[in-house]
């Protein structure tokens, strides 16, 4: 391996096989780049395809973002998941406004914004600044386990801190930003974590795991603990074709998002206060978080016209069409129960 240039390959490889027309591809906007850093946080790239264009639409500079509210801007994050990446991302743009409306140009800089760690900093020096940077995202991790056999536990603080060495160590200084993209795009498109297509990588001749036949064990995994399941559930308030929405807190859970009333069942007194009318039927829905899995009973209610103003006033909400509440961002949650509800003919929307 002596002759071996690991970036040299790698940015050989990139040339003909790299993606190079991503939306956020650009020399001269470090923000569309900060944006996407943000968003492509646990999303893969085709999911993050679907918001980034309208996000950047509406929001197309720092101060564009950071002038806006937190309930306008919630709206163009709504489905995407993880809203605490775009609070934070919402913070630091406040930030940034207040400060001159100058993006930071060093790595100091960013990682003191809300929101940024090491490995987004040096991706934004390295691909918005074009500037040296390193990074550690769960593509390199992955490439560099492999390509070096790498058996410990990359989640101990001491081995993480092993990785960074290694990948600074092998990070150029020409051509960073290319680099910084190609070990990204090596570990998306290739190195996956499933099935790597070993035959196709640049890397395979002198990948260790390769050679020992490990490329389907590393990098290290730990046994994951089976998910807890939470109950709760939703009020569906309809008169004819609107439903009660009402727009969440702009801290916690879908934080500024629209939705339907939801309770855990040791407060159901709350709403058995309201004098709600009989249930007339029920569905359930499932809907998965990093740390819960939520079943949810949605329990569907008709609301005469004299009522509406009444349970609008005591849930804080508002009537409107569900497709409206869309419009105005729903949680993928809701948008199940959008969904679900119009399967059963007897619900009438």
């Amino acid at each position: 391996m002596s002759n071996f240039s690991f970036s040299q390959a790698l940015l050989n490889w990139f040339d003909d096989y790299g993606r190079h027309d991503l939306p956020w591809q650009v020399s001269d906007n470090p923000y569309k780049v900060w944006v996407s850093e943000i968003m492509l946080q646990q999303t893969q790239v085709k999911t993050v395809l679907k918001y980034f264009d309208r996000f950047i639409e509406r929001f197309p500079t720092v101060v564009a973002l950071g002038e806006a509210s937190w309930e306008e801007v919630a709206p163009y994050w709504a489905g995407l998941g993880y809203y605490a990446r775009a609070r934070n991302l919402h913070k630091a743009a406040t930030q940034v406004v207040k400060n001159n409306k100058i993006l930071p140009q060093t790595f100091e800089e960013w990682i003191a914004l809300p929101g940024i760690g090491r490995s987004t900093a040096g991706a934004l020096m390295s691909l918005g600044l074009r500037k040296y940077g390193v990074i550690m995202d769960g593509n390199v991790k992955r490439v560099l386990a492999r390509f070096f056999a790498i058996e410990d536990d990359l989640t101990k603080s001491i081995h993480e801190k092993e990785m960074w060495r290694l990948a600074t160590s092998l990070c150029p200084t020409e051509r960073n930003h290319d680099y910084t993209q190609a070990i990204m795009d090596l570990g998306a498109t290739v190195c996956t974590p499933k099935k790597p297509l070993c035959l196709y990588c640049p890397m395979q001749k002198h990948c260790k795991a390769h050679q020992q036949g490990l490329e389907n064990e590393l990098p290290f995994k730990k046994t994951k603990k089976p998910v807890p399941i939470k109950y709760a559930k939703v009020l569906l308030l309809r008169s004819h074709n609107l439903w009660l929405w009402y727009q969440r807190p702009s801290t916690g859970l879908w934080g500024g998002l629209w939705s339907l009333p939801i309770y855990d069942v040791p407060i159901q007194q709350e709403y058995r206060a309201l004098s709600l009318p009989s249930v007339e039927s029920t569905f359930e829905i499932k809907h998965s978080f990093t740390h819960f899995t939520w079943q949810l009973e949605v329990q569907v209610v008709s609301i005469t016209p004299e009522q509406k103003e009444i349970f609008a006033k005591n849930i804080g909400g508002e009537w409107i069409t569900p497709e409206q509440a869309d419009e105005r961002g729903i949680p993928t949650a809701m948008k199940k129960v959008i969904t679900t509800a119009n399967k059963y003919k007897d619900l009438g929307v």
